[in-house]
């Protein structure tokens, strides 16, 4: 019995050795407060680390980490993980001697290349306003098989409590990653790392981790043994955290490692917050016979995407994978997910087509930005480009509101005229720009379907927000007699808070169409037939015409008419050749009928031509200065956003209105290895 115990707490000993020992592959440590208000001398933050270690599954029986493993939230027991204050520490006398590193299950890998177990925590802090302290993690050690360094690591985050130069409370950024991301060998590679704030006027860098860094205490270790570990010549623009390098050697991994900094503006000297994020690449070479087109994932969100989702309702995604060569199939996903989020098994619905689906239902304590990614590996190795979205927990996406007849959700609808220039559509919160390109609005052809007109929300100037209002300025002319329908991107819509929740797209044809005027569509039609005998006529008599309540947002009424019938009997004698049938003179062809009054539509383009012209023209002098008034004050508008100074003002400003939506300023700066 004993020697069963001394043997089991061997095992336990050396799988935590093990784990460990040359396993960790990367990670993440941000933080927010609760409340960004100062209130008091202290206040609550909520620290956020996330670390992936090697999976191991191959040196057991049976796999370490199983998706079972992520459904019952299992922790990831390491021995000695420590969360520790590096520097300064007596500015926060409230930060503990240490904080749990033990992550809870959230991504289990099962490939041999990637074989990744992820997880992450989050821990509730009180800590004084003056903390002003390095925190960070470091232990030994990164896997051996890396391009260049090895040995231990260390993962470094400033926490900075002190209230920023507009009184309030500083948020970290943010950002998410696959713990591995596969390229081919000797392949140019462009790779964007997200990245953003909840301090929504915040201007953020990337650069790389070092080991002698000033701004963290101490001059404090970032990066230990993958400092500078990418191949030389690789280039990090900073502004917008994208890497450009090439991966000489193939069947190896490259370290990756960066601290992503929020600055107040853009000519601040010093950051605020600095947040480290670590993780792999790995360089393959394309097997013989692979396809020569990468897996991409084609919805249903587009990257990048950010998303509003209750706390307490289950959240269903579907991924959705397009493969391109017979043969292609999708063996694996590779993911970094919130705490809960659960994966199926990937099933092939139709040729060329995969998909996998997310079931998750947020809590309480995942209030805000959580990040969601994945990378689809085919059955040549071949990885999909990441996908990455936002879920923004406990807000609401805004949504588009249905336009109908007099609801004056959309403008116009029903029949308007050929030169109609302004449009305009409302939603269900406060919108603002997108934050990303490629957020379309599409005027088609009803008949064809066929595209007509787009604009691109993420910068062209003919799309307008103000409150909850978006407004369009078109610039070409209709044709008359022809329909439209509109469509509308994912995102065309965006939220005013953190990552601009996004509106879903729009794409059914009846949402939202219009009808163009067409003056010469009434014609006048000549028609010849052998009249019968005796017939009937129902000629058009007196009509009354009234105005529908339905009325179109154009101006050009539905109207309701009722016309008021006579029915005449008419006798026809046709010509004769013999003598009469009746006594009495007769007239050879004579015919007897009563006199009907119709009115034919040419008749009544006739009648209606001078009231028409003259309405017209009062109607377009009356409509000029307000056109004009309206696009003074949308063009001015827009002006306006994009001024600098206005910009700066209406940033301070939006923050104290709860965080109402401000673009903001940037440039690049690019730093080589």
């Amino acid at each position: 019995m004993e020697r069963g115990l001394r043997l089991t707490l061997a095992l336990l000993a050396s799988l935590c050795i093990l784990i460990d020992g040359s396993h960790y592959r990367g990670g993440i440590i941000t933080w927010r407060p609760l409340n960004n208000t100062v209130q008091g001398t202290t206040t609550q933050i909520l620290l956020h680390q996330r670390y992936f270690w090697y999976r191991l599954w191959s040196s057991f029986p049976a796999p370490l980490c199983r998706e079972a493993d992520v459904a019952s939230q299992r922790p990831i027991v390491v021995a000695g993980a420590a969360l520790i204050c590096l520097a300064n520490c007596a500015t926060s006398p409230t930060f503990p001697p240490s904080i749990s590193a033990n992550m809870i299950t959230s991504d289990c890998d099962n490939s041999t290349i990637i074989e990744s177990w992820g997880g992450e925590l989050y821990t509730n802090l009180t800590l004084h306003l003056t903390t002003d302290i390095t925190i960070g993690y470091n232990s030994s050690a990164w896997l051996s098989a890396l391009f260049k360094g090895s040995g231990g690591w260390s993962i470094v985050n400033r926490l900075n409590l002190v209230p920023r130069p507009d009184g309030f409370i500083n948020s970290s950024p943010v950002t998410t990653t696959l713990p591995c991301i596969l390229y081919p060998r000797n392949v140019p590679i462009l790779h964007i790392v997200q990245m953003s704030d909840n301090d929504y006027s915040d201007y953020l860098l990337c650069r790389w981790a070092n080991s002698n860094q000033t701004y963290n205490y101490d001059h404090v270790n970032e990066c230990e043994g993958v400092c500078s570990a990418m191949p030389n010549g690789t280039l990090l623009f900073a502004s917008n955290c994208t890497l450009q390098f090439i991966l000489p050697q193939a069947n190896i991994y490259y370290a990756c490692a960066l601290q992503i900094e929020d600055y107040y503006t853009n000519s601040s000297l010093e950051p605020m917050s600095s947040v480290p994020i670590q993780f792999l690449f790995y360089a393959y070479i394309i097997p013989v016979g692979a396809c020569g087109t990468l897996p991409s994932i084609i919805g249903v969100r587009p990257n990048r995407a950010c998303i509003g989702v209750p706390v307490g309702v289950q959240l269903n995604e579907t991924i959705e994978v397009q493969t391109y060569c017979p043969g292609q199939t999708i063996v694996n996903f590779v993911t970094s997910s919130p705490i809960g989020m659960t994966h199926s098994v990937i099933s092939n619905p139709s040729p060329g087509l995969w998909i996998m689906t997310l079931t998750w239902t947020p809590v309480e304590n995942q209030l805000g930005p959580q990040g969601f990614c994945a990378g689809a590996v085919d059955n040549s190795t071949l990885q999909s480009a990441p996908w990455c979205i936002t879920y923004l927990v406990g807000y609401d996406s805004p949504n588009l509101i249905h336009p109908i007849l007099v609801q004056g959700s959309a403008s116009p609808i029903g029949t308007v005229f050929a030169n109609q220039s302004l449009f305009s559509i409302q939603a269900t919160s406060a919108v603002g720009r997108p934050t990303r390109n490629g957020t379309n609005i599409c005027f088609h052809l009803d008949t064809t379907n066929a595209t007509v007109l787009c604009y691109d929300a993420g910068y062209s100037p003919n799309v307008i927000y103000t409150g909850y209002t978006i407004v369009i300025v078109t610039d070409i002319t209709w044709t008359p007699g022809q329909s439209y329908y509109v469509t509308m991107d994912d995102g065309f819509a965006s939220g005013s808070v953190f990552c601009h929740a996004e509106s879903l797209a729009i794409t059914d044809k009846t949402f939202w169409r219009f009808d163009i005027w067409n003056p010469a569509h009434s014609s006048t039609t000549t028609t010849t037939t052998t009249p019968p005998t005796t017939h009937t006529v129902t000629s058009l008599g007196t009509t009354t015409t009234s105005i529908n309540t339905a009325c179109t947002t154009s101006g050009i009424v539905v109207t309701t008419t009722n016309a008021s019938t006579t029915t005449t009997a008419v006798t026809t004698t046709p010509p004769t050749t013999g003598g009469p049938t009746t006594a009495g003179p007769t007239t050879t062809g004579a015919t007897t009928e009563s006199t009907i009054p119709v009115f034919y539509p040419k008749d009544f383009e006739n009648a209606c031509q001078q009231p028409v012209a003259i309405m017209s023209l009062i109607m377009m002098i009356g409509f000029m200065p307000i056109h004009t008034l309206v696009m003074y004050a949308a063009f001015t508008k827009f002006s306006n956003m994009h001024k600098p100074s206005n910009i700066a003002a209406r940033t301070r400003h939006q923050q104290r209105m709860k965080n109402i939506l401000g673009p903001k300023k940037t440039f690049t700066r690019v730093s080589n290895i």
